[in-house]
């Protein structure tokens, strides 16, 4: 009968609690030790009253002591770790309780906590620890505050590596992360600690490599929040700078699983973001690489993740696009709330419609290289794909013009990698293409006034097409032409936005220049009044620069013009007057001058074709023109 009573005998709630107000230390470690033995950690009214009977002094006392910095009665150096991971397991249960981790005396502990984890006391209070540091920056308003403040980044990034994958430690950790950055400024964070949250980056993009729980996602989610932020231009850098790039590994790791299993939508466009931002600091051959974290042979394919990122991609286009026409065409008919919604879909589709473009860039670049980093038949696979997804965007702009829209970010964004591909394919969906080529130069982003850079975007395409008669008469006989002229005007002229980008000034300068090469070959009329404005432009280009290139290629298209005109006639015109004519006659006693030196120089020699096309033409049109002749003769 004795033997049965004998679990009777265990001490209560009551009897800690008694002991926790006792007078002497010793009692109340007693109390505090039987409270970590059955106390419900889901129990907070318990809780709440074995912190009002211990009381905030008594357990600031045992922390120090357990850090050495103060002494219990009783107390010896033999037990300071036990006090010290007695303290830290009470505070972080306590803590469980809001009321409790929301107080000013356990805000006032993060700095003692920050210096026992960076003392690495050891890892069996480590866990605690950041359990603590969360709740408390949690549930205080100056918490996460405090925590910065005190030095809780560097904290973090000294120890995060050293965590052990997927433990309640790192789950903490990560979480602590997410709380910074999501209520201080993220731009403050960024410019601070860009090393420290390069070293963090690399630790949480392996759990979201290595982790198969609900840690994977939060890892997905922290790493877009910090590398896809608009603030992250340090962090990049350095990630960028590190000599051990395992993080992208990581990443890529990462993003492959999320893409090739059955997960929310939401995941694999979140997981595409990613990817997006990771090529932006590595390059597109991020897109090929190793899959295996070990050294051990790889299994998986190297070309895997640009086969799924560009599948995945390919599906979100087509379902946004899909979504947007309904929203702009169809829905606005009901109901104009739908503002939020296109916006949000136009960023998506900003974002998977540049990682069709790093594709396109990554086959290219392949191809230039003669390499064999993919086989036939995956290049065959991912040409007839984006194939198919250019048909689609096609369609997609042309059910924008049927309905009259040239203005808006989406369809720029269409043109963008409509252009991007046909640089590289420009006979790819050649009547389509055609078709709609006047509408595509026609539009506009949202924050522009006139078409500009749809037609930059296009220019690849248009100067490779007009190398031949055919091409020339599609541009033509659209009226396309008009708008390439438009655009090496702003590119050039006085009022140029964009004067230094010589990649899309020579390439519309190319175009014209085979326009008006061929243009009695072509079918149609070319509306002057154009290219006479564009005379004023090359002469105001050319007219203060000793590059000999430019000097050359304005001269070309001058010569070419004139052949159409003559002096009287364009002194007649309104966007042309004397000191235009005399700014070109220089340029072209300049071009001559250059090329009549026996093409010595090697600058020279590259610009033969263009000499004799200035010189050629200076001999049809030069009785038209005596202010040039005389300026040339002088």
């Amino acid at each position: 009968m004795e033997q049965h009573e004998q679990p009777k005998q265990s001490p209560s709630l009551e009897d800690c609690l008694k002991l926790l107000k006792g007078e002497r230390d010793e009692q109340r470690l007693a109390g505090l030790l039987l409270v970590t033995k059955f106390c419900n950690k889901d129990d907070y009214d318990s809780i709440l009253r074995v912190y009002d009977a211990v009381g905030n002094q008594f357990l600031d006392r045992l922390l120090r002591t357990g850090m050495g910095k103060g002494g219990l009665s009783g107390s010896g150096g033999d037990n300071r770790d036990v006090y010290l991971q007695l303290s830290i397991t009470v505070l972080a249960a306590l803590c469980r309780v809001p009321e409790i981790a929301s107080s000013e005396d356990m805000v006032s502990k993060i700095p003692l906590m920050l210096e026992i984890m960076s003392k690495e006391f050891g890892s069996s209070v480590i866990e605690e620890c950041y359990e603590f540091l969360f709740l408390v920056s949690n549930a205080h308003k100056d918490g996460v505050s405090r925590l910065y403040d005190s030095g809780g980044i560097s904290v973090l990034a000294s120890q995060i590596s050293t965590l052990p994958d997927g433990s309640p430690s790192v789950e903490f950790a990560m979480r602590l992360v997410q709380l910074v950055i999501s209520k201080l400024p993220l731009h403050t964070v960024n410019n601070e600690y860009p090393s420290e949250l390069a070293m963090m980056v690399t630790t949480i993009a392996k759990q979201f490599a290595v982790s198969h729980s609900a840690l994977k996602f939060e890892a997905l989610h922290l790493l877009s929040t910090i590398i896809s932020s608009k603030y992250s231009a340090p962090l990049r850098e350095a990630l960028h700078s590190m000599k051990d790039d395992i993080w992208s590994t990581f990443i890529r790791v990462g993003v492959v699983a999320i893409l090739q299993n059955r997960v929310a939508p939401s995941e694999k466009l979140q997981a595409l973001a990613l990817a997006e931002s990771t090529i932006s600091i590595v390059g597109e051959g991020w897109l090929i690489g190793r899959m295996s974290l070990f050294d051990t042979q790889d299994p998986v394919p190297a070309d895997r993740c640009m086969l799924l990122v560009l599948e995945s991609s390919r599906v979100e286009v087509a379902v946004l696009l899909n979504e947007l026409a309904y929203l702009k065409y169809e829905a606005s008919k009901i109901s104009s709330s739908n503002s939020e919604s296109i916006l949000l879909k136009q960023q998506n589709l900003a974002i998977v419609f540049s990682l069709v473009e790093r594709i396109i860039k990554l086959i290219s670049d392949l191809d230039e290289d003669g390499g064999s980093v993919i086989s036939e038949s995956t290049l065959m696979k991912v040409i007839s794909g984006l194939n198919e997804t250019m048909g689609v965007v096609l369609e997609y702009l042309q059910d924008a013009k049927d309905h009259g829209q040239t203005k808006g970010d989406d369809l720029l964004a269409s043109v963008r990698v409509v252009g991007s591909y046909l640089a590289e394919t420009p006979l790819a969906c050649k009547e389509k293409v055609g078709e709609i080529l006047g509408y595509m130069l026609s539009i506009e982003g949202e924050d522009e006034p006139s078409p500009f850079y749809s037609i930059c975007f296009l220019l690849p395409m248009l100067c490779q097409t007009t190398m031949e008669v055919n091409g020339c008469k599609v541009l033509v006989s659209s009226g396309a032409y008009k708008a390439v002229v438009e655009c090496l005007i702003k590119l050039i002229g006085p009022d140029g936005c964009m004067v230094d980008d010589y990649g899309s000034i020579f390439l519309a300068c190319d175009t014209i220049l085979s326009l008006l090469l061929k243009r009695e070959q072509i079918l149609g009329s070319l509306d002057d009044a154009y290219f006479v404005r564009l005379l004023g432009a090359l002469a105001y280009w050319a007219g203060n620069i000793d590059d000999l290139s430019v000097i050359m290629m304005a001269s070309s298209i001058c010569a070419l013009i004139f052949d159409s005109t003559s002096e009287e006639a364009l002194l007649q015109h309104p966007y042309f007057d004397h000191s235009n004519l005399i700014n070109l006659s220089h340029l072209i006693v300049r071009s001559l001058s250059v090329c009549g030196q026996e093409l010595v120089s090697d600058d020279a020699k590259a610009q033969v074709d263009l000499h004799q096309i200035i010189a050629s033409g200076y001999s049809r049109w030069a009785d038209r023109f005596p202010h040039v002749r005389e300026a040339v003769e002088r």
